[in-house]
């Protein structure tokens, strides 16, 4: 039994090891700034140290469980979801009196005095490897009936957060060298009377049973697309999917997003809310260029923030991304065959709904190494893709569009012009 639950643990742990982003993770910081007659005030910091995933709206849920019996008096930046049961309290009620508390961000355009510093984003967490200024929200929360110093005060414990929704396991809170501030002359450094962090991992495995995305190829070399797997993220909705074109579409509030997140799927044989199409499309003498689409299935989704990453060997040498931002990611110093890609902001990055709008598209240009450089054997294709931070369900490697190896040389790129043209209206299309 005792090795049972140590192997389900084990896998448990690797599952939220992310092998592109190994030292991802979302950080929570308490800095207690001062000491009331019964507890303290304290500014809670969250930043998200993720290369390429966000939190997205409906944005970030904090909870936790009180040590003993504090209650919220008030909160500047963000608010409890309920208040609970105040009623022992007379004259000053507490904002929230509840054991376990949960805590959601303001919205955008709140009055002043109820915001603080980074808050007021609608839960709304871009990664840090993407936009690192927006990558941090913060409110200040009054705690009262708690110790009023460093030896009295006890640690919340049992945090959780949803981003938006699960998938992230938190670990104990722990007591760190307390915060130093700069004074707004920047001559005088302050620091907090405590400090304690929280360390917030993701892992796939616990956010959803199946993927949220799978991936599709073609070339100019092989008339054939290869399509995503049947099924790829699992067919739970293919009784309520809706075929393109469908009166249903012109219903009002078709797009409008449900509480639970349930989607509305375009029906697919792959039933994915999202595809990332792969296609080779140029050999140069010194270059090749790839086109990259990524098609929203979803009516009911629109991604506000979306962020790409792809694993291929020769993404060490990109020489020009037209349509999207690219950065590296070397996550192992000795190894750059990572990269991540993400909209332009305000051109492409956001990626409506399901319909003629669903789609952002790209190509990109990479310099040919020579002694590593082949269209046989899948060579052209990626290893691995993460949509939004997970990973996409890819083909088998035996559908892959192969290299017609009778074919003489000038054959193969003669009708490289019709061939581009057709896969690029069955992508756009199908």
């Amino acid at each position: 039994m005792r090795f049972v639950i140590s192997a389900l643990f084990l896998f448990v742990v690797a599952a939220a090891y992310d092998p592109l982003d190994p030292n991802g993770n979302l950080t929570i910081k308490w800095d207690i700034v001062s000491w009331t007659p019964d507890g303290y005030v304290a500014v809670v910091t969250m930043n998200n140290f993720q290369m390429y995933r966000h939190i997205m709206s409906p944005g970030w849920t904090l909870g936790w469980t009180w040590a003993k019996k504090e209650v919220i008096w008030s909160m500047n930046g963000a608010q409890t979801t309920e208040q609970g049961d105040c009623s022992q309290f007379k004259g000053n009620v507490p904002h929230c009196c509840k054991k376990i508390p949960t805590v959601v961000d303001l919205l955008p355009g709140v009055p002043y005095n109820q915001q603080y510093s980074n808050c007021c984003k609608g839960g709304v967490l871009p990664a840090w490897g993407i936009d690192p200024q927006s990558a941090v929200s913060a409110f200040q929360i009054s705690v009262g009936m708690a110790g009023t110093s460093n030896k009295t005060v006890k640690l919340p414990k049992n945090f959780t957060l949803l981003g938006p929704g699960p998938g992230y396991t938190c670990g104990p809170a722990k007591v760190v060298p307390s915060t130093t501030f700069l004074t707004q002359d920047r001559r005088r450094k302050t620091q907090a009377l405590m400090t304690w962090n929280v360390t917030c991992t993701y892992s796939q495995f616990l956010a959803r049973k199946n993927p949220s995305c799978c991936v599709s190829f073609s070339s100019f070399y092989n008339e054939t697309i290869t399509p995503c797997p049947t099924c790829a993220c699992g067919c739970q909705n293919k009784n309520s999917c809706v075929k393109s074109g469908s009166k249903v579409l012109k219903r009002a509030g078709v797009n409008t997003p449900r509480k639970d997140n349930t989607p509305l799927l375009q029906c697919t044989h792959h039933m994915c809310p999202v595809r990332v199409h792969w296609h080779v499309k140029v050999n140069y003498k010194e270059y090749w260029r790839v086109k990259v689409s990524i098609i929203n299935f979803n009516y009911r989704m629109n991604y506000t923030l979306w962020s790409l990453a792809v694993q291929h060997p020769n993404l060490n040498d990109v020489t020009q991304v037209f349509s999207f931002d690219y950065k590296p990611l070397v996550p192992y110093e000795s190894i750059n065959d990572t990269g991540m890609f993400y909209g332009m902001k305000f051109y492409n990055d956001l990626l409506m709904e399901a319909g003629p709008f669903g789609n952002v598209q790209s190509e990109v240009l990479l310099r040919k190494d020579k002694d590593t450089f082949t269209l046989k054997q899948g060579w052209a294709f990626p290893r691995k893709v993460y949509f939004n931070g997970d990973e996409c369900m890819l083909p088998p490697p035996d559908t892959y569009p192969f290299l017609p190896n009778s074919a003489p040389h000038q054959q193969l790129f003669s009708g490289l012009a019709a061939i581009a043209a057709m896969v690029f209206l069955l992508v756009t299309v199908w």
